[in-house]
């Protein structure tokens, strides 16, 4: 009988994976069904590179939206990376187990606040500090930039702690005795032990940044142009097929179908990277 219950355990868990397999599958099929025709139309070339997008002259080209995304995507980054990484090294290395124990979870959590109350305060805050000060008109890459530098925080630090607190304390107790500082300790010694996995946590919280929506919509302005600065408004890739989904058809339809194939692309590679690195980091271990 236990057997029996065993490999019936096993089917069904069998039957999920492959079910989750499945799924992703059909979805990754039907987006490339959907958008690759009007790619193979426009030529590939003209579709990425072009800088006209107006649907109503059949007109559709993305260029200024991979450039606000890549722009906003590498601001976050440069926002939420590094303090991710010092706060993860702060947490680990220089206050007590007590207050990992408190602090972390607490962080975690902010994963779970919605998206459209960071966007609300990027709009009522931030913005305007920026129109004030930096001049603009507030709503703009660098408003996006910082909200989403502020909502990776929760990956890279949670990532980053796992990494650096697997490092053995025999790392840390041998640098000490050989006559390392603590912070030679930890920047010559802990980070390099972990530095795959605090580069899988920028990689991941990579994915998250593009693939935001609706805090990008709120404060990045939402303008078709090629941005020249950072206090520039623009529009994002996924902030594109938000708006216009729902009122489109024909070629339209299908140039936001290939949006998504783009995004698709980039975010299937992210996550393959940080594949390949964290199984290095665990065949090394």
């Amino acid at each position: 009988m236990k057997a029996r219950a065993e490999k019936l355990a096993q089917r069904i868990l069998l039957v999920i994976a492959l079910s989750a397999i499945s799924s992703l599958i059909l979805i990754a099929l039907f987006i490339f069904k959907e958008g690759t025709p009007i790619m193979v139309k426009m030529g590939l070339r003209r579709f990425l590179f072009s800088s006209e997008w107006e649907p109503q002259a059949g007109l559709f080209g993305i260029y200024p939206m991979i450039v606000a995304s890549l722009w906003v995507t590498l601001g976050a980054m440069l926002i939420g990376a590094p303090l991710g990484i010092a706060g993860a090294i702060f947490l680990n290395e220089f206050v007590p187990k007590t207050v990992l124990r408190i602090v972390k979870p607490a962080i975690e959590l902010l994963a779970g606040i919605p998206s459209v109350v960071y966007g609300f305060i990027g709009v009522m805050v931030l913005a305007p500090l920026i129109r004030n000060h930096l001049g603009g008109p507030g709503l703009s890459i660098l408003a996006a930039a910082v909200i989403l530098g502020v909502m990776i925080l929760p990956t890279v630090i949670s990532i980053s702690t796992d990494a650096i607190g697997a490092v053995p304390n025999s790392y840390r107790e041998g640098a000490l005795a050989l006559g390392a500082t603590r912070w030679q300790a930890v920047h010559m010694v802990i980070l390099k032990a972990a530095r795959s996995g605090i580069i899988a946590s920028i990689i991941l919280a990579m994915g998250r940044a593009i693939g935001e929506t609706m805090a990008v919509i709120m404060v990045a302005g939402n303008t078709v142009k090629l941005p020249h600065s950072v206090l520039n408004s623009a529009r994002t890739l996924t902030a594109t097929i938000a708006f216009e989904m729902a009122s489109a058809t024909g070629r339209h339809r299908e140039a936001l179908f290939a949006i998504g194939v783009v995004l698709f692309v980039i975010i299937m590679l992210l996550n393959s990277f940080a594949t390949v690195i964290l199984r290095g980091r665990t065949t090394r271990a």
